[in-house]
């Protein structure tokens, strides 16, 4: 597919010959004036520039700097072809952000020879940047199958929490994202960081796999001796997690499976566990995570309990409020209470 040039000149005969010269090889969009320059740029990206100076009413320093400004046509590379021969011209011509500076009248052997050097880098930049988006792509996929497959071990060992890791992670995506649009946490809670707590949100029970089966599996209540052993798999998740950290440093998914993990059983009174953190020294990510896990075992399920109905929960919910949970997080839980339902009923064991 040939590359697609626009000319900026407000003289047709420098346009004929510029059109006459590079036809056969390119595609050419015209524009004789700086104004209709910067529509036919925004419109159609092309993949160079060639810019007179002096135009009336917008000349062509003024269309460079307002395409270097702009992020969809900054890249773009622009050759200024100008009568204007002082050095000083030329210098301010490559500080407005132009790559060239070729003066009027041109030698069109030169013309086309430096057009085609600068879309040869053009290209080979376009390409290295569409391997570099295939290689991160690629990565982020190898992540996301990572914290899966780590999240789907403690479901292994835990049978009947079927689709729990799915539901609470959609719980704590809806619960974010309204969280979000609260000025007190609108900096915070950015959609980069709401993305990383969504994908490792799986890992929070990743902790489970170090909890004997004769605890993790048994049908009735636990004793205290045996609480106090389930109540190690925070420690245990941290741990795991930690492994990664280190091949991973600086990482933000992990950051998140790690506090997700190490605190979504940490309440808000400091009733918690394991280090009985209080109130806003709980992370975040830990006291959303804590309320979508709550939930979702209320609703479903388990070997010790039937599922309870949605009303049931939201009021245990309710009376959690300022000592199990964070008020902020309940508060959107209740605006969010229909949606917590759907997702319920969508990914049902």
């Amino acid at each position: 597919m040939n590359n697609t040039i626009l000319i900026v000149d407000d003289t047709e005969e420098n346009i004929d010959i510029l059109v006459d010269l590079l036809c056969h090889d390119y595609n050419l969009l015209v524009a004789l004036d700086g104004y209709r320059g910067l529509a036919l740029a925004k419109v159609n990206k092309p993949d160079l520039i060639l810019l007179d100076v002096m135009m009336p009413g917008l000349n062509g320093y003024e269309v460079c700097k307002t395409l270097k400004k702009k992020e969809e046509t900054m890249h773009i590379p622009i050759i200024f072809l100008t009568a204007l021969s002082d050095e000083e011209d030329e210098a301010y011509g490559i500080k407005v952000g132009a790559v060239d500076f070729i003066r009027k009248p041109f030698n069109p052997v030169i013309v086309s020879s430096r057009i085609k050097n600068y879309l040869f880098i053009k290209n080979y930049q376009n390409k290295l940047e569409l391997m570099v988006q295939e290689r991160t792509e690629k990565i982020e996929k190898t992540k996301d199958t990572i914290l899966k497959s780590m999240g789907v071990l403690a479901e292994f060992r835990d049978p009947e929490t079927g689709a729990h890791i799915k539901r609470t992670q959609y719980y704590l995506l809806e619960l974010s994202k309204y969280l979000q649009e609260n000025e007190k946490y609108s900096q915070y809670l950015t959609d980069e960081v709401i993305e990383a707590m969504f994908k490792s949100a799986p890992l929070h029970d990743v902790g489970k796999v170090g909890v004997p089966d004769s605890i993790l599996l048994k049908p009735g209540p636990l004793t205290d001796e045996e609480f106090d052993i389930m109540k190690e798999h925070p420690l245990y998740g941290k741990m795991a997690i930690d492994t990664i950290e280190e091949e991973l440093p600086g990482e933000l998914f992990v950051s998140y499976a790690h506090d997700i993990a190490y605190t979504h059983h940490e309440k808000w009174n400091g009733a918690g566990y394991p280090r009985g953190l209080e109130g806003e020294n709980i992370p975040i990510c830990g006291r959303i995570m804590a309320l979508a896990d709550v939930y979702d075992a209320l609703v479903t399920e388990r070997v010790y309990k039937p599922p309870f109905s949605h009303e049931r929960a939201k009021a245990i919910i309710l009376e959690g409020k300022g000592k199990h949970f964070d008020p902020d997080v309940v508060d959107a839980f209740l605006e969010l209470e229909e949606r917590f339902i759907e997702i319920s009923k969508e990914y049902k064991d």
